[in-house]
């Protein structure tokens, strides 16, 4: 369900969703034909709101790299708590809307975090951000649109400081840098889009292999497409399995 409000100025139509019980706001000129349709038909972000569904619990701590308009991020809050969310955001366009969008549903207290997260990086380091028409698709990487200079914000940093239940991304590539290690937090799902046009079969592997010396195996109820999910290999003390939704 869409609303559309034009100023007397003729500005850009203001945008309003409702959405799995949220109500969303997206500012005039953020938004493509195409983004717009995939709110209006609830399309939008739909194996990531799966994702959140089937992931987070009460209690649990989230880590959500590359947030978007806070759509998933809402999700998160509702069915954990805002205090325990942790969300990166490299488009500083996107913040005030966040923001905004959590408000709007009473889930303020994200921790809502500016910077493009990648790999070990040495800290005060920043790096161009390429902002593509429409929001999504921006990336480090990326060619043409609005270049800006951005924080850039270690995995391994955020996961000491939150150490988080679970992990959703959608950073546009920047994952290839992000499985170089081990976490040391208290893992229980990951979801992540991969890039495959971006980097080698082989780094794909690396996340796979990551993930399995984490004790994560591979997820089906959350996998789709170049949409990756693991969860984690429950063993006799951590309780029974989550059933298969």
């Amino acid at each position: 369900m869409m609303d559309t409000c034009m100023s007397k100025s003729e500005a850009p139509p203001v945008h309003d969703f409702y959405l799995n019980g949220l109500s969303l706001r997206l500012p005039g000129g953020l938004a493509t034909p195409s983004i717009v349709e995939k709110l209006a038909d609830g399309s939008y972000e739909a194996d990531e709101a799966r994702a959140a569904d089937r992931c987070v619990r009460p209690g649990f701590r989230v880590l959500e790299l590359g947030a978007g308009i806070g759509y998933v991020t809402a999700l998160c809050a509702m069915r954990t708590d805002p205090a325990n969310v942790m969300s990166v955001e490299a488009n500083p366009d996107l913040l005030p809307v966040i923001e905004a969008n959590l408000a709007r549903n009473g889930l303020s207290g994200v921790t809502l975090i500016h910077g493009a997260a990648t790999g070990p990086v040495e800290e005060g380091a920043a790096a161009e951000f390429a902002i593509s028409d429409g929001y999504t698709g921006s990336s480090l990487d990326g060619r043409g649109g609005r270049a800006v200079q951005v924080p850039l914000v270690s995995i391994h940093d955020l996961i000491r400081a939150h150490k988080p239940h679970v992990v959703l991304m959608d950073v546009e590539g920047a994952e290839a840098d992000m499985f170089n290690r081990l976490w040391k937090c208290p893992l229980r799902f990951c979801v992540l889009e991969l890039h495959p046009k971006k980097y080698p079969a082989r780094t794909i592997k690396k996340i796979v292999d990551l993930m399995s010396a984490m004790d994560m195996t591979y997820d089906p109820v959350t996998s789709r497409g170049k949409v990756l999910g693991f969860r984690k290999v429950w063993g006799a003390g951590d309780g029974p399995e989550p059933p298969e939704d």
